[in-house]
């Protein structure tokens, strides 16, 4: 059986931590996208993509703390562990108030918050089985742990882009939040490049009553009453 590879995404403005955490996240089976900045990590969550999510409490534009906080008007689901040098304990307090499932300190030992990842991401699928990773489309069945749609292997991208659009069915998702989380910038290139991905999933979707529709300006809605 192929295992789903799970995705993190850290928010650190310490680049050689994010690094050398990234790497050793990267060689114990995690894929890993590393942001700066508060909206990027809030964006990241609000795609729904990633299975945790590591916060450092000290970002531009929003910190951690800000972040919590519009998550939890969200109400998203992505388990946040929380990344900083303060173990205050108003501050630990402030961030478990605010949603958080973890507080780490650091200097950490990468092993043991290796073990505290491993361990919010089982109890998270084991109350979510498999509700949000497998989706009926029409006749098709669309597996995003195995990449599959309808027994055919997706490509990453077109994966990971049919996943948003099917965890946000019927609504409307910010083309500008698809290019951020999945191509991690939103430029020309990259905007042309998502037009290509949606129409390689519109043939994958033709023989079906699920449509991909576009909204100038806005973004993508997949259409599935």
């Amino acid at each position: 059986m192929i295992e789903k590879k799970q995705y993190i995404l850290l928010a650190d403005t310490d680049s050689t931590l994010s690094t050398v955490l990234s790497d050793y996240l990267g060689n114990s089976g995690f894929h890993v996208d590393i942001v700066t900045d508060g909206k990027k990590a809030l964006h990241g969550i609000e795609s729904g993509l990633y299975d945790l999510v590591i916060l450092e409490t000290s970002l531009a534009d929003m910190n951690g703390f800000q972040v919590l906080r519009q998550v939890q008007k969200l109400h998203a689901r992505t388990p946040i562990i929380m990344l900083t040098a303060d173990n205050s304990r108003e501050h630990i307090i402030r961030a478990f108030e605010l949603g958080c499932d973890d507080y780490v300190t650091k200097p950490f030992s990468m092993d043991i918050l290796i073990c505290r990842i491993r361990a919010i991401i089982r109890r998270m699928q084991s109350a979510d089985s498999n509700r949000e990773t497998m989706f009926m489309l029409g006749n098709k069945y669309f597996d995003s742990v195995h990449q599959t749609l309808d027994g055919k292997h997706l490509s990453a991208k077109e994966n990971d882009l049919l996943l948003i659009l099917c965890r946000n069915s019927n609504q409307v998702v910010d083309r500008h939040l698809i290019l951020r989380t999945i191509w991690q910038n939103d430029d020309v290139f990259s905007s042309r490049s998502l037009s290509v991905y949606v129409n390689h999933l519109r043939s994958h979707l033709v023989g079906t009553p699920v449509q991909i529709m576009g909204l100038h300006g806005k973004g993508y809605k997949l259409i599935t009453e």
